[in-house]
């Protein structure tokens, strides 16, 4: 069988036996990702796998650079990949994905036992973004003003068409009522004290 056969072979095992696992993600052809441990397990992380053209005589590519390795210390993820090339070595020439996997999470506690969780989350100190947070509190009318209010505008909230108006009847009524006010002049001026009064 030629590599590629081999190739072939394995990825249909591994598909066959991974199918529905969340652990298991296939990237491409040459190209997979194994989850050991679970999602809230603080130690858990991903391996990613890849394999060159001549895989399975020569060993698939190990790393631990997917997002979710990000916790890990770098020398923890060093000793992680050196111990499962190990493994790998110690496979050649036959199909070892499934091995590696299992045997990684037979291991798991021992991979981890040096693990120590690294901080990546940024502290601020701004204390001004929290006091322009504090909420600005409304001003508080009494009963009076909220009755006053309410009885100026519609029930949209709006004052009603007009209310800025003088009331002409009111200023004519006074006008011709009243003799004192006889020049074109003091009516207006009479006008315009009504009109700034109602």
């Amino acid at each position: 069988m030629t590599a590629n056969e081999d190739q072939e072979m394995e990825l249909e095992v591994l598909r066959s036996i991974y199918e529905g696992d969340e652990c298991f993600k296939e990237i491409s052809p040459v190209s997979f990702q194994y989850r050991v441990g679970e999602l809230d397990d603080t130690k858990a992380f991903i391996l990613d796998f890849t394999w060159p053209e001549s895989y399975p005589a020569t060993a698939p590519q190990i790393s631990l650079v997917a997002f979710f390795n990000n916790r890990i210390s770098s020398l923890t993820k060093q000793q992680i990949v050196s111990k499962v090339e190990e493994q790998a070595e110690a496979s050649l020439g036959e199909a070892m994905m499934y091995t590696l996997f299992e045997w990684a999470k037979e291991n798991q506690e021992s991979l981890m036992e040096d693990h120590q969780p690294v901080v990546t989350a940024v502290i601020s100190n701004d204390t001004t973004a929290t006091e322009g947070k504090k909420k600005d509190k409304k001003e508080q009318l009494t009963k009076s003003q909220k009755r006053r209010i309410t009885c100026r505008t519609d029930n949209k909230g709006e004052m009603p068409r007009g209310w800025d108006w003088c009331d002409v009847i009111k200023v004519r009524s006074f006008y011709f009522v009243s003799p004192l006010y006889s020049t074109r002049w003091q009516w207006l001026t009479m006008y315009k004290m009504t009109c700034s009064v109602i």
